[in-house]
């Protein structure tokens, strides 16, 4: 066990986020495929504690139902009321018997940008210094409205944290500042929360008098150092919340390109932070990747593609495709303009090519469905030609039903498959058939009337149209012929 392993992690989220003027709690707003307080869980899992407990407020059912399927080892912590931030830290205590032997990290379920490097170096910073509490700061560009860190010149030790209206002009000239997120020590913060007044203009309880409270018992104050300060914003409305969706995909689109993968335009890409990818992969302009997608090594995908929980396998081509939940064969092809609904399984070297939805199918190695066609509730063979504007039938009204269609069969240009039905291995259909019955192995089946031409329709029931007129003189330039 890594010395540096905290006894717990507070997550703070249980503020109401008004300034998001939203029915959604303001930490389960998403950005990167994941919700605000989402990405602070995983980043506290990469500390590995102990506990991890969120301590919930503001829509506590719908926020606590989100957390137990994102973690179901996380506890939780109601908050009735929010009487402040050093009230939310000793809820989230009382959950774990009040006291706790160790480091405690505290953050906040609004800062998305954190990342686990960071907390890891707070607390092994808190630990080599056997620091009471450490603060993580940040230095920035632009330290208006924030609080100021000031420190004993001679060690480095944190002396106070000044508000920027209470702030003198050196002190306001101060580039570091307190990004609420701190590492104490267990016990001494236990103690130091049941010294802490409301008597300040808002009546409650602040978690950054336990500082002044620990530092007046002689205690040290230390901080650790941010390395982009970008990482510390916190969200409190839909500008920063689309500002913290830029600068997230920017570094996760960074990473992926430091992998190996081709990003060909990162200014007109989005990338999930859960999406997975091997090298060599490529990604053309205009593509969103999202949820759990996958892209294997040499897989090429967009432009203008839209991919949700789709795996992408070797070497396959995606190009101007809307695909969700689906699976995309070693070399296979999609696309252009081509719709993979959920259930769709392309084997390798398939194709499902312009103009092709597909829902719940699964087509096998080879088998090309190359334009202008709708399968559903499918299964096809290997090697099979699937003939332009083809429908499977697949719904009588009140239920789905299946179609099967065998390997190495080639099937006529605007079929309709009424599902039930099979096509045999090696059969063949013709083109403008109604297939409603199964086709033996080797057959052609052949499912349309017969054609009948009524000579002179058009002269005597559209007299004097430009078809008449057309018909006329093809007339009487055959008659000149012959």
């Amino acid at each position: 066990m890594s010395a540096n392993r905290p006894a717990a992690v507070v997550v703070l989220a249980a503020g109401e986020g008004t300034r998001m003027k939203s029915k959604t709690p303001k930490v389960l707003h998403e950005i990167s495929g994941r919700s605000l307080v989402g990405h602070v869980v995983t980043a506290s899992r990469e500390l590995d504690p102990e506990h991890l407990v969120v301590v919930v407020g503001h829509g506590s059912e719908q926020v606590t139902a989100h957390l137990t399927a994102v973690d179901d080892r996380l506890r939780t912590a109601h908050q009735a009321e929010q009487k402040g931030t050093g009230h939310a830290v000793r809820v989230g205590l009382d959950e774990l018997g009040g006291t706790v032997d160790g480091t405690v990290i505290v953050v906040c379920g609004d800062t998305p940008l954190l990342s686990g490097e960071t907390l890891t170096a707070l607390a092994a910073t808190h630990t080599a210094d056997a620091n009471a509490v450490t603060v993580l700061t940040a230095e920035m560009p632009d330290s208006t409205g924030y609080g100021r860190i000031v420190r004993d010149p001679a060690d480095g030790a944190v002396t106070a944290i000044v508000e920027h209206k209470d702030a003198t002009d050196a002190q306001r000239a101060i580039r570091e500042i307190n990004s609420g997120v701190f590492a104490f020590d267990g016990r001494l913060l236990a103690d130091a929360l049941g010294k802490l007044r409301t008597d300040n203009s808002q009546g409650e309880e602040y978690l950054t008098d336990v500082l002044s409270i620990l530092r007046e018992a002689g205690h040290r104050v230390g901080a650790s150092v941010a390395p982009d300060h970008r990482e510390i914003l916190g969200i409190n409305n839909r500008v920063q919340l689309a500002e913290a969706q830029r600068l997230l995909n920017q570094r996760l689109l960074e990473r992926a390109m430091l992998a190996g993968v081709t990003v060909v335009d990162p200014a007109s890409t989005l990338i999930d932070a859960t999406v997975t990818y091997e090298r060599d992969a490529i990604v053309h302009p205009g593509t969103q990747l999202l949820g759990t997608t996958h892209l294997g090594e040499d897989a090429e995908v967009g432009p203008n593609s839209r991919l949700t929980d789709t795996v992408v396998r070797a070497g396959a081509r995606v190009d101007n495709t809307v695909a969700d939940r689906a699976e995309v064969g070693e070399g296979a092809t999609v696309g252009p303009y081509a719709y993979l609904r959920p259930g769709t399984r392309l084997g390798a070297k398939a194709k499902a090519g312009t103009y092709v939805e597909m829902k719940n199918a699964t087509i096998g190695e080879g088998t090309k469905v190359p334009h202008l066609s709708y399968v559903g509730d499918a299964t096809i063979g290997d090697h099979t030609n699937i003939g332009a504007a083809s429908v499977f039938v697949n719904y009588d009204g009140v239920a789905k039903h299946h179609t099967t269609i065998g390997s190495h069969c080639r099937t006529g240009s605007d079929n309709m498959f009424v599902a039930p039905v099979t096509v045999g291995d090696g059969a063949y259909t013709a083109a403008g058939s109604v297939i409603t019955k199964d086709v033996p192995p080797g057959s052609l089946a052949v499912a349309r009337g017969q054609q009948r031409n009524i000579e002179g329709w058009v002269a005597r029931k559209r007299p004097g149209s430009g078809a008449a007129q057309a018909a006329q003189a093809a007339a009487s330039e055959r008659d000149s012929e012959s």
